[in-house]
């Protein structure tokens, strides 16, 4: 009786649920994306059919399949689905599953799949409290995460779980869910006759963000929103669509895997001379809430490992772009941080003072203590000067051009060169100069 009642509790709030709630596919075969890991001969598909599935984390963007697959999981097994979720179980929400667990295991030989939805906010002791019951198969975890578990998930837990990536659904498959929806008279919106345009459709698919739920929620408010005409058609337009989407918002965590995901597209655009792809990855971490100080700070180092001596004006820049930013603050410092990108990116390029630091890094890391040499000291005293401090140093301003050849490394160095320029922008100027003071040094 009391699962009767549970039934049809399920089935009422399945009824009033959104969109993505109700299409949610009950089977593999209606699963659509994710072929790396639960196509036909796959590993965790074989797993599921053959109802042995381990303890697992899925780990893939917001909108991919995660909790669909969970739910499949326990349906397909016959297990028993214990969804929590991260942001506001306990520890005592954990134990009262787990002793429900043991209960149902004990009475009705019913295995439990705990479902821990953004796993990665659970913290330390949270996690602590399922790894004995993980361990001992009292249940099986499926952790669903955006995050990279390697980060967020404890190394015990990490150990005992297997971890299956999940990717971003593609246009093709954001489209065929999306018409599932459209035309499903049960649990879609078959009944209510919505029409989309395939110019609308295509700029649906392109502002859901891969995300198959905000797809399928925004699908149903425009067609809600969405009068019928004559004929008792909903046809949705652009405009519609636009309003349903209002601003979408941007998934990133400044803690996790997407911050330095982001922060090397940028510098890696900048460093490619991209200045296009370079304010993309900067307005994705602005409009996400980056810290822009971090920005600035990272531009900074950009100039002078990756511009250095072939364009000097681009530290110059860069700091300008940071003291901007901590001068007029945010929105409006975001066209000093893309002046900056603009700058850093069309900027001839050279990573030579990079490589002469690190050159010398490594010599000094390998113990050279080399001492001063002895006509580059200055004799301060009497008895310095008796022991030959600042013998034979030469006095550069009183030669031509202001220069003459001596050493001035130690003698364990002599001969050695860590700085060799490039010929890009300014160190053409550099190189020049130098050859003509040093010769084929240089």
């Amino acid at each position: 009786m009391a699962d009767m009642f549970e039934q049809h509790f399920e089935a009422e709030k399945l009824r009033g649920a959104p969109l993505a709630t109700r299409m949610r596919p009950t089977s593999l075969n209606n699963f659509v994306g994710q072929e790396h890991i639960i196509g036909k001969g796959r590993l965790l598909r074989k797993a599921i059919e053959s109802d042995r599935i381990p303890s697992m984390i899925l780990w893939g963007p917001p909108g991919c399949g995660k909790t669909t697959l969970a739910y499949i999981i326990s349906t397909i097994t016959g297990a028993h689905f214990s969804p929590v979720s991260a942001v506001s179980a306990t520890v005592a929400d954990l134990r009262k599953v787990i002793q429900e667990a043991k209960e149902r295991l004990l009475a009705r030989h019913q295995r439990t799949i705990l479902f821990i939805d953004e796993i990665h906010r659970f913290n330390k002791a949270q996690q602590d409290a399922v790894l004995p019951v993980v361990e001992d198969g009292t249940i099986i975890l499926i952790g669903a995460t955006t995050e990279n578990p390697s980060f967020e998930v404890t190394s015990p837990l990490l150990s005992r779980a297997r971890v299956f990536e999940m990717k971003s659904l593609s246009a093709e498959e954001i489209r065929i869910i999306v018409m599932r929806g459209l035309k499903d008279r049960l649990m879609g919106l078959g009944e209510m006759n919505g029409v989309i345009g395939d110019d609308v459709l295509d700029h649906l698919i392109a502002m859901s963000g891969s995300d198959a739920r905000v797809a399928l929620n925004t699908l149903e408010m425009a067609v809600l929103g969405t009068a019928p005409d004559e004929s008792g058609r909903r046809i949705v337009g652009m405009a519609t669509i636009e309003d349903a989407f209002q601003h979408r918002a941007i998934h990133y965590a400044r803690a996790g895997e997407q911050h330095y995901d982001l922060i090397s597209a940028l510098h890696k655009s900048l460093r490619g001379s991209d200045p296009d792809a370079s304010l993309y990855w900067l307005a994705m971490m602005l409009e996400a809430g980056e810290d822009p100080l971090y920005i600035a700070r990272r531009m900074v180092r950009f100039a002078s490992e990756d511009v250095g001596m072939a364009d000097p004006q681009a530290l110059v820049v860069a700091m300008a772009a940071q003291q901007a930013v901590h001068f007029i603050g945010m929105p409006e410092g975001n066209l000093a941080l893309a002046e900056a990108a603009v700058y850093l990116a069309t900027a001839p390029k050279s990573n030579s003072l990079y490589e002469a630091y690190s050159k010398i890094q490594e010599q000094i890391k390998q113990g050279s203590s080399d001492v001063v040499p002895k006509n580059l000291r200055n004799a301060i005293t009497p008895l310095m000067k008796e022991a030959g401090y600042g013998e034979g140093y030469k006095y550069a301003h009183d030669y031509p051009e202001h220069f003459v050849e001596q050493q001035n490394l130690p003698d364990a160095m002599k001969g050695k060169r860590f700085y060799r320029p490039g010929e890009q922008g300014f160190e053409k100027q550099v190189v020049e100069r130098l050859r003509r003071w040093w010769g084929e040094k240089f």
